[in-house]
């Protein structure tokens, strides 16, 4: 027998731990090939998930604008008197109480002294407030807020019943602030939106000026001059006040989201420090300084507060014309106060006839411009802490919003009696801190442009 040489047993043992390597080899390539088969099966799924998705969300986008079409075209159709209600039918103003079978449901349970149901009376609630219309010739008819109404009629009643009495003008011009405080807290705590306040600034302002105009001026004393500085208050206020009502800067979310960028994004969701920043509600991820406001339901930039009184956010876009809004109302409110008081009090001097007119409630007419005269005191004074505030807090480089979150969260410093609080982070100087925000919404357009530009360049 041939024995076998050192070569050819290396070359033997070589084949056969080839042939031993080979079936592994051959299982590890079965099993590459599986998952290779089911990474491509789930990409598959994944793409027409996503197919689906943007089908469904084309789909609704059409449906959409079906819908407003529709909308548009039964509006350009309806009569000054007709309008659309809220179950999508076409009605009349005259038919306002046809078809109330939730108020028919309610009296009946009334009369029987039974329980009443409280879905019974939201819908009777939302009937009310959905034919509450006024006839419009473009369109139909328009809807008007019921919250608009209490101001038109209890303002007038109560400062001509407080005109009788003394303490029936005292009695009233306490009951009048609680009044307004107490609604105030009562919608601030449902975080609903109301016409209420704005209603009650407006209409104030014009029956102050109708008093004026019709009940002060006759009375002899005031000439054109003072008159025609009267009435270019008054518009300068109104004209300000529909420039801060234009809006406050809104975070506006981006309508198409590259993908790399959503997964940017939905990483930042789960990072610490960008959840703080990301809004769930409006899906957008807020710049420093930017709130969300639970009452307008936005993204507001540099958000300072919401403000009942012009039922608005008072933001970036609109913090200067609100600060203007202020002084130009408070000019005015005080310079016709001083001439209402020379009027029916010429022989005192303005600030002691504020508090000591004789003889004023022996006729109605000076009675009624000295309550006047108080009313307008009592929100003067309530607007002055405001923009005592406002000028401290843009001197501090703080928002209201951020006031009042560092002393939620006990770390702000109160400086100058509590009327601020000082929270160290953006303030630079007072010089720093006014010029920055008086040339803040043009730093925003700035940013704006250069924005634009980069995403043209690239």
């Amino acid at each position: 027998m041939r024995q076998t040489t050192p070569g050819e047993r290396t070359e033997e043992k070589q084949v056969e731990s080839a042939r031993e390597r080979e079936p592994e080899g051959l299982g590890d390539t079965g099993c590459q090939g599986e998952h290779t088969e089911q990474e491509r099966v789930t990409v598959e799924d994944t793409e027409s998930d996503k197919q689906v998705e943007r089908k469904t969300q084309t789909e609704n986008i059409q449906l959409s604008v079906m819908k407003r079409r529709r909308d548009e075209d039964e509006q350009e159709h309806l009569c000054c008197c007709e309008y659309v209600n809220r179950h999508g039918k076409r009605s009349h103003v005259a038919a306002c109480c046809c078809d109330c079978e939730d108020l028919d449901d309610a009296c009946d349970r009334f009369f029987k002294r039974e329980p009443q149901n409280p879905e019974s009376l939201s819908h009777v609630a939302a009937d009310i407030s959905d034919r509450f219309r006024i006839p419009w010739l473009r369109g139909g008819a328009r809807r008007v807020d019921l919250s608009v109404i209490p101001p038109l009629v209890l303002l007038p009643t109560l400062l001509h019943l407080a005109a009788f009495h003394f303490l029936v003008g005292v009695a009233v011009l306490i009951t009048l602030p609680v009044l307004v405080l107490w609604y105030y807290y009562f919608t601030h705590r449902k975080k609903a939106r109301t016409l209420f306040f704005l209603s009650l600034a407006l209409f104030s302002l014009a029956y102050m000026y109708y008093l004026f105009v019709s009940k002060v001026v006759p009375r002899g004393g005031i000439g054109p001059v003072q008159v025609a500085v009267v009435t270019t208050g008054v518009l300068l206020t109104l004209l300000s006040l529909a420039h801060t009502k234009r809006g406050p800067g809104v975070v506006k979310p981006n309508q198409e989201i590259d993908p790399v960028l959503q997964e940017q994004v939905e990483w930042a969701q789960e990072a610490d420090l960008s959840r703080k920043n990301w809004c769930s509600v409006c899906q957008v991820v807020r710049p420093p300084r930017a709130g969300h406001c639970r009452i307008c339901g936005v993204c507001v930039l540099r958000l300072d507060h919401h403000c009942v009184w012009i039922d608005n956010c008072v933001g970036r876009a609109n913090h200067r014309s609100f600060l203007l809004t202020l002084v130009l109302f408070l000019s005015t409110s005080l310079y016709g106060i001083s001439l209402v008081l020379r009027s029916v009090c010429p022989e005192q001097n303005v600030l002691t006839a504020l508090f000591y007119c004789p003889g004023v409630y022996e006729e109605y007419s000076a009675a009624l411009c000295f309550t006047c005269a108080w009313y307008c005191t009592a929100v003067t004074c309530g607007l002055l802490h405001l923009l005592l505030t406002q000028l401290l807090n843009i001197s501090y480089n703080v928002t209201e919003r951020e006031a009042r979150a560092a002393v939620r969260e006990r770390s702000g410093r109160r400086a100058l009696c509590g009327l601020v609080v000082e929270t160290g982070v953006y303030s630079r100087g007072l010089r720093a801190n006014w010029v920055e925000f008086l040339t803040m919404a043009d730093q925003e357009t700035h940013v704006a442009i250069q924005g634009a530009q980069a995403t043209s360049d690239a």
